[in-house]
């Protein structure tokens, strides 16, 4: 079983920066892919960034050039750096975790949530 802790929410002003670090618990094994999903109030939750065991990323448009994903393989976790934060950012931040044990089989884990504000 696998435990994912987010930290470093917070409520900053627009044009601000905040980082935000997800440290998994117990084994994730050598392939798996960790990522930044998001859900506002009354919308859907979407990704925001995503990292490949090999160090392959992936974003949302709207979040090019402001955000960077990271691995930290200290905490075997995931780090967020927000830059150029937009009142629209806001949202609950959820950590994410895919973890293939074969070709057929993976698990999907998700952390608490981390709520970032962003203020006008």
């Amino acid at each position: 079983q696998v435990q994912l802790v987010e930290s470093g929410g917070g409520l900053v002003q627009a044009g601000g920066s905040l980082r935000l670090s997800c440290a998994a618990s117990g084994s994730i094994g050598s392939s798996n892919t960790m990522g930044w999903y998001r859900q506002a109030p009354g919308k859907q939750r979407e990704l925001v960034a995503t990292i490949t065991n090999s160090g392959s990323t992936n974003y949302a448009d709207s979040v090019k050039g402001r955000f960077t994903i990271s691995r930290d393989n200290a905490k075997n976790g995931v780090n967020l750096q927000m830059n150029s934060l937009k009142v629209e950012d806001t949202a609950v931040y959820y950590c994410n975790a895919v973890i293939r044990v074969s070709n057929s089989i993976t698990y999907n884990y998700w952390g608490q949530g981390t709520q970032v504000t962003v203020s006008s």
